[in-house]
């Protein structure tokens, strides 16, 4: 499957939901949704991104319609558009923050249009019809990009400064990641201990540090998976795991396939092939 729109009552999506494809939700309504097991409260109008193969569970509080746009890496490259919709890292592949996006009233039926034109071209496969829905899907991750960098940016502006202990655990992660896996490497540079560490980094990101250390890896695994012709061999020895068969379960017990699936059924990106 290259596109599609799927359009469902919110029930149906109370069970963990999983796919190979980019997919963005749109839906109206409160309740609670989580992925990859972290819970987020929504209300108002909202729109949700997610990357292939992570774990969406969505229980609404009344039944509301939810829509459903998916693509596959292969149609729209993430990477390669990245410019143009400045959302590789905003919308997409932030293990730190929240992967919706509360939206305006006008934005969300402007994006529900733009839905249904896209359905409207797929139905219709006219040989124009593929420009035509990249043009649409770049519309939708830019609009997201936008209202998600101003509401950033808000929270910048008008709260306080994040949590010290959290914001300097959040750096170190992102230099060590690759070589160290435990939270007692993060406490002691902190000079901190490991429950004041997590406490900090729980009420800042809503995940612990031992969720964050994991995720981060994943992450890691999933962009030279797709990003690369490495093989997975050298992927596992980058991200300092002693062999390529530990690597494997620990990213399969995460993802929920192994590496090798991983890669093909989510593909190796045009980026990886155009660097060759």
């Amino acid at each position: 499957m290259e596109i599609k729109i799927q359009s469902s009552q919110t029930s149906d999506f109370s069970a963990e939901f999983t796919t190979e494809n980019y997919s963005v939700f749109l839906w109206k309504g409160s309740g609670v949704f989580s992925v990859d097991g972290i819970n987020y409260s929504y209300s108002g109008y909202n729109i949700l991104f997610l990357s292939p193969y992570q774990k969406v569970k969505l229980v609404s509080e009344s039944d509301e319609n939810i829509h459903v746009l998916f693509f596959h890496g292969d149609y729209y490259c993430i990477e390669y558009h990245k410019k143009e919709v400045a959302c590789n890292g905003l919308l997409f592949n932030n293990i730190y923050l929240n992967p919706s996006v509360e939206l305006s009233e006008e934005s969300y039926h402007y994006i529900l249009e733009l839905f249904n034109h896209i359905k409207k071209e797929e139905s219709e496969k006219h040989p124009f019809s593929e420009s035509i829905i990249k043009t649409y899907i770049q519309l939708i991750l830019a609009i997201g990009s936008k209202q998600k960098s101003s509401i950033e940016n808000s929270i910048i502006s008008n709260e306080k400064l994040p949590n010290k202990n959290a914001a300097e655990f959040q750096k170190l992660l992102e230099t060590y990641f690759k070589t160290e896996k435990e939270l007692s490497f993060y406490s002691d540079k902190l000079n901190i201990t490991n429950s004041t560490l997590s406490k900090a980094v729980k009420k800042e990101f809503a995940k612990t540090p031992t969720q964050l250390i994991n995720e981060r890896i994943i992450l890691e695994s999933k962009k030279l998976l797709h990003l690369t012709y490495r093989s997975v061999k050298e992927i596992a020895s980058e991200l300092g795991f002693a062999d390529e068969f530990y690597f494997s379960r620990y990213f399969k017990k995460s993802v929920g396939c192994s590496p090798k699936n991983y890669r093909e059924k989510v593909g190796i990106s045009v980026v990886a092939k155009m660097s060759m």
